[in-house]
């Protein structure tokens, strides 16, 4: 009988542990692929691209027009048009520098699926994720330009 509660108790303890471990590989693998996608253009990277975009990418968003004082109508972009952007976007390295904003928040991970946000020089990325074969990849970008009036985070 001692022998049957040590090793329940030995079992649950490594699975919890397993878990815990896991769930913190998974944290560091949605960051990394949140960074891939601000780097693959920071860097005019198209490989960062490639190992964290999914090719059946759908990204929606919004750009401000400071002269016309408006947003653009809803601008769309699949996966193949992202890297030919990404490729040439800071080429000259004018558009993004090591001060130029990079920060991730992670909303939530599950099993197959993650959501995140992202600051990034043009703006602000709503991201969804997914697992594929063991390697995150973002599936859906909502974006839009730096918002036009600071709003207060709730």
């Amino acid at each position: 009988m001692k022998k049957f509660i040590f090793l329940s108790l030995f079992t649950a303890a490594f699975s919890g542990a397993y878990a815990q471990s896991s769930q913190i590989d998974n944290v560091a693998a949605v960051k990394q692929a949140c960074f891939n996608y601000i780097d693959a253009f920071y860097r005019a990277d198209t490989t960062l691209a490639y190992k964290s975009v999914h090719p059946t990418l759908q990204k929606r968003g919004f750009s401000f027009d400071a002269k016309a004082d408006s947003y653009s109508k809803q601008l769309e972009m699949p996966f193949p048009a992202l890297v030919r952007l990404a490729k040439v976007w800071n080429k000259d390295g004018n558009r993004a520098n090591g001060q130029s904003p990079r920060d991730v928040e992670i909303f939530e991970i599950a099993d197959k699926t993650a959501a995140a946000k992202v600051r990034a020089v043009w703006g602000i990325d709503y991201l969804h994720l997914m697992k594929e074969n063991g390697t995150w990849y973002i599936v859906n970008v909502l974006w839009q330009s730096p918002p036009k009036y600071a709003q207060a985070r709730p």
